[in-house]
């Protein structure tokens, strides 16, 4: 019986170790969601808040205090 590509490719993906069959799996799951405007908005907004620390304008909140915010606002 012939094997197909996919099999192919299977079987030499099942040869790698544990960390490259990660890595690999990783990039085939990123592959399926890129949208380039998304990751475009989302790194635009990362370097906003980058910025925003930088210059010390925004209030930090102890992750702690922003949960128990959340939860009071919830009930």
């Amino acid at each position: 019986m012939v094997a197909t590509h996919f099999e192919e490719l299977e079987a030499e993906a099942l040869k790698l170790g544990v960390a490259e069959r990660a890595r690999l799996a990783e990039h085939l799951i990123a592959s399926l969601d890129e949208d380039s405007e998304i990751d475009e908005a989302w790194a635009v907004e990362i370097e906003r808040r980058i910025e925003s620390l930088d210059k010390d304008s925004v209030d930090l909140v102890p992750a702690a205090e922003a949960v128990a915010r959340t939860r009071a606002a919830l009930r």
